[in-house]
């Protein structure tokens, strides 16, 4: 009779039976009328292993497998890239069925931005309510960029001004160079949630070099981490959210961010930024 085969056979499955069984033996060694008493179910196993454990190696090695989960307990779902280093296939731009060429470029593996012609963002083509996105970033001297989500196509694409449509309507993950861009107020720096809460715990990487970021939203709940970093969390739609919109440059606009899915945007805001290893998942 032959043992099945599995991985890490003989370690799996007395793995399991040490959690299952519970065994006192007592054994005679009948040359000298001894009696032994083992109280280790482990010094058993060694000892009587064949003699003992064949169904239940089998039956062990047959139990199925559990799901893996992550660290919050639910089931962990696939991701899917974006952007590995060459296919665009997973993006078209604002407002058209088509990836932007000569907009967007893709060099040496990096997702870039043209910023000799007219501007124009890069959505993707699937809508996401409960996901988490995970992209590099860096930007080129005095750049601009940001990243939205739940973003809708109802309004016409604004060229050669830097803002994006929907940009008074949506929440925006800001992209910046802190050092020489106009503005470095912090409540509109890079990491921030644009003109709303600025990030802390921040550890920016140099001009040229490419910062790690994770954007997660999860029924109204969402975090931004940078480098490793939570730089900011909130909740869309709470008491302290709604007083921070109250005295922002959003007061007017009663539906801002109303909308509970839609697309991922990758701004285009004129100036050179860079991109690579974009992937998303849905929660």
């Amino acid at each position: 009779m032959s043992l099945p085969k599995c991985p890490n056979y003989w370690k799996l499955c007395a793995r399991r039976l040490d959690k299952k069984l519970e065994i006192i033996v007592n054994y005679t060694k009948y040359n000298n009328m001894k009696h032994y008493s083992l109280l280790s179910h482990k010094s058993i196993l060694n000892k009587f292993f064949v003699l003992i454990s064949i169904p239940l190696l089998i039956w062990a090695c047959n139990e199925p497998k559990k799901s893996k989960k992550t660290d919050s307990g639910t089931v962990e779902k696939d991701w899917v890239v974006l952007f590995d280093g060459s296919s665009t296939d997973a993006f078209r731009g604002y407002g058209i069925n088509e990836f932007p060429e000569g907009v967007w470029l893709v060099e040496n593996g990096i997702l870039t931005t043209n910023p000799d012609t007219a501007n124009r963002d890069l959505i993707t083509k699937e809508r996401y309510k409960d996901f988490e996105l995970e992209y590099e970033w860096a930007v080129d001297t005095a750049a601009n960029s940001g990243v939205f989500f739940h973003m809708q196509e109802d309004l016409s694409m604004e060229s050669n001004n830097g803002n994006s449509p929907n940009w008074l309507d949506n929440f925006e993950i800001q992209i910046l160079d802190d050092k020489y861009f106009n503005d470095t107020v912090a409540i509109r720096s890079a990491g921030s949630l644009y003109d709303l809460i600025p990030p802390k715990n921040k550890k920016l990487k140099p001009i040229g070099d490419f910062n790690q970021a994770k954007l997660i939203h999860k029924n109204g709940h969402v975090e931004h981490w940078l480098n490793g970093a939570k730089v900011l969390e909130f909740e869309i739609g709470s008491p302290e959210m709604q007083a921070l919109l109250s005295e922002s440059k959003f007061k007017e606009n009663p539906a801002f961010h109303s909308d509970k899915e839609g697309h991922i945007m990758f701004q285009h805001h004129g100036q050179k930024v860079y991109f690579k290893n974009i992937r998303v998942r849905r929660l």
